[in-house]
């Protein structure tokens, strides 16, 4: 069943279903996108990236083309301002673009060596595909797999902590009734929001205002600000209306490139990638190969647990995609283990893609469980519900709330989970072999610090300023909500601006952490104003605004696990003559505490299970050896699903309480992707009766599992 909790629902507007503040100006054309704002003497900035993927540029062959019509200038590492190259941004470590234009390496194909900028984007373009640059190339390593030599394990970082154990692993395995012991892969992804990435940079006053697509517009004005050794005041960023980002719409090449260019002409310049720079430019899911082991009893209680996940990190930057940190909160084992592994390699720099870690990590270890349950002839339901922990496994720490049982029980019941029989290989309608799959999932509950403003206007309206970033998610909807209540007035009332920088620092919108710290700020700024407003008083002209910053307040919270938490089910159709594969069902079971607006709630779940989907059987970066690029680096070589390959699905949630939290609200919009995978690999298996521990299913690989069982069916003999 639907239902919402926490204290600020009370009131009403917190919980109810509310359609999205600029949903009209969105659909009518009016939200400008950061690469359509206007700007009296525009110029446009054109990328031009390096076609090796190591080596030395020996030279910019400039001259030709500043004769071109409408060229401005070409900036490379010969004549482009200086930028600190040894500054430490978010996180305290260098940015991964830390360089850019500064020196004559490459250490990747598609390193930015060049901006062309001109009078029209259309002449920039034909420039910047006319720049002719030389190279002395040397020999580069691109290959991923988890065997190699050269991988080491990353110093823990306020992120990722690389490794956990506790216990005598290999005896609690020696001694285990059930032992799992399987490799799982994942390939490269890529996030390709809706709206490229695109900036416009201007001075304005002696300030540089920066016009942008991002998830934190105080982020991005902090790391230009020491990029260029600016006085943090004299940097805005604005970021209005932002069409998707999933983690990748940070601080990348096109805005350092913007700033620079304005600096040397004095003009505005914009500079918006290309859906194929893209994949070089802004981050992408690093591969994984991932190692389970699980012991357990012939009752499926596990003993022994080790999870060792191996992934790239560039040259330049080094990155974790943090696998293992799911079995750390879900399951417990006597002895336990967690293990992150690198290698670097000469490619591009992964970055943070909706659920970091756990999106691989839940299809290797929800995938092993399914494994586990099988060869004890356990339920995989009954073989969570055994293992259910009290106490976080690793930090022994207080659960804020968990109630992952109950998404199980009400995911079962909604989809018939107990009409299924466990034995696989044996459904069929017509040519389609039948299954059903299940698989958990959970998500980090953070939060960060926030500052607020909210203001009493003289005409009886409330203005809300906070720093959060829209990024498709309807935060402007839900903090007129959190507002409304707050302040104990209709959401009709509550007006919302946010995204800019000089509204003060506030969280980024990423570890689905945004709404739970805005929603903190606001509704603390907005009890003060309440308190402030005698009843019947007059309010003058300039308005009353009450101010609030949660640092204090974050710093005081006592440790525990927070966590969102869900259960997700899968029916596919699987064609082993074919191989084609068709998810006929998905439901997905959520505990994530206050749910504020159900409607964008329910599209965020619905968004991640789609993207859940996409991972398991379409979305797959290959990247050429020789070259060291990608074989297809666009939306026609990169695969995802398509509206045809999307069921109905089906999101819901159940009550989930937090106690003592001030907010109780926790983040939805990465869970949602948290497990889907799995269930849909799990379904296959059931279908089938062949395991796939390599995403994603693709057609060939299902006819080659499908032959192979058949050679092994008929003694060796393979079919025709």
């Amino acid at each position: 069943m639907t239902t919402t909790t926490g204290v600020a629902a009370a009131t009403g507007a917190v919980g109810s279903a509310h359609t999205r503040v600029e949903g009209r100006d969105k659909v009518t054309g009016a939200a400008r996108y950061s690469g359509e704002v206007p700007f009296a003497g525009l110029t446009h900035g054109w990328l031009v990236l390096s076609t090796v993927a190591r080596g030395r540029i020996l030279s910019v062959e400039a001259g030709p083309v500043l004769a071109m019509p409408g060229v401005l200038t070409v900036l490379h590492h010969g004549n482009a301002p200086h930028v600190e190259t040894d500054y430490l941004g978010m996180l305290g470590r260098p940015n991964p673009i830390v360089g850019l234009f500064q020196h004559d390496r490459v250490p990747f194909a598609g390193w930015p060596v060049a901006l062309v900028v001109a009078e029209t984007s259309e002449q920039a373009r034909e420039a910047a595909e006319a720049l002719v640059v030389q190279y002395d190339g040397e020999p580069h390593d691109v290959a991923f797999h988890s065997g190699r030599s050269d991988a080491y394990t990353p110093q823990d970082t306020p992120m990722v902590r690389a490794e956990t154990e506790k216990g005598n692993l290999e005896a609690q395995l020696g001694s285990s009734a059930v032992v799992v012991d399987a490799e799982y892969t994942t390939p490269e992804e890529h996030h390709n929001p809706l709206e490229p990435h695109a900036a416009t940079a201007r001075w304005d006053g002696g300030r540089l205002d920066v016009i942008d697509s991002n998830q934190g517009s105080s982020w991005v004005a902090s790391e230009l600000a020491q990029l260029f050794s600016l006085a943090p005041a004299s940097v805005r960023v604005r970021s209005e209306h932002v069409g998707g980002a999933f983690g990748s719409k940070g601080l990348s090449p096109h805005q350092v490139a913007a700033v620079m260019a304005t600096t040397v002409l004095r003009r505005p310049v914009r500079v918006v990638l290309t859906r194929r720079q893209m994949f070089s430019l802004i981050g992408y899911r690093s591969p994984t190969a991932q190692r389970i082991r699980l012991g357990a009893d012939a009752d499926g209680r596990l003993r022994a647990f080790d999870h060792q996940a191996h992934s790239l990190t560039s040259s330049v930057h080094e990155f974790v995609e943090s696998s293992a940190v799911l079995g750390r909160v879900m399951y417990d084992a006597d002895a336990h283990h967690t293990l992150h592994r690198i290698v670097r390699l000469d490619v591009p720099t992964p970055t943070w893609m909706r659920a970091p870690g756990e999106a691989p990590g839940s299809f290797a270890l929800e995938s092993a469980l399914d494994e586990l349950a099988e060869k004890c002839g356990i339920d995989p339901i009954a073989l969570r519900v055994r293992n259910e922990p009290e106490t976080g496994p690793v930090s022994g720490l207080p659960f804020s709330s968990r109630n992952l049982l109950a998404c199980f029980e009400e995911g079962a019941r909604r989809f018939g989970w107990a009409d299924r029989d466990p034995r696989p290989g044996l459904r069929r309608e017509g040519r389609w072999l039948l299954g059903t799959g299940t698989a958990a999932a959970t998500y980090p509950s953070g939060v960060g610090p926030s500052t607020a403003a909210v203001t009493a206007e003289a005409d009886g309206t409330f203005t809300v300023r906070i720093n959060a970033a829209d990024i498709g998610t309807g935060a402007r909807t839900a903090m007129v909500l959190v507002a409304a209540d707050a302040l104990e007035v209709g959401p009709d009332r509550v007006r919302v601006r946010i995204a800019d920088s000089d509204l003060g620092p506030a969280m980024i919108a990423g570890g689905s952490t945004g709404t739970r710290s805005w929603a903190w700020a606001v509704t603390l700024a907005a009890k003060e104003l309440r308190e402030r407003l005698s009843p019947g008083g007059g309010i003058p002209p300039e308005g009353i605004t009450a101010r609030s910053n949660t640092a204090g307040a974050i710093g005081a919270l006592t440790e525990q696990e927070r966590h969102s938490f869900g259960a997700q089910f899968a029916e596919v159709a699987v064609d082993v003559d074919t191989g084609e594969v068709r998810v006929r069902r998905l439901l997905g079971i959520y505990a994530a505490g206050t749910i504020v607006n159900p409607l964008t709630a329910r599209s965020q779940f619905i968004g991640g299970m789609t993207w859940g989907l996409s991972m398991a059987l379409h979305e797959e970066a290959i990247r050429d050896l020789a070259s060291g690029g990608h074989v297809g680096a666009d939306l026609a070589g990169y695969h995802f699903a398509s509206n045809a390959d999307v069921p109905l699905i089906e999101a819901d949630w159940v009550e989930d309480p937090v106690p003592g939290d001030p907010v109780g609200i926790k983040g939805i919009g990465e869970i949602g992707i948290v497990g889907v995978a799995a269930a849909i690999a799990n379904a296959v298996w059931h279908a089938t009766g062949v395991r796939h521990r390599e995403l994603p299913i693709r057609p060939d690989r299902v006819l080659r599992a499908a032959d192979e069982a058949r050679r092994r069916a008929t003694g060796g003999a393979r079919s025709a």
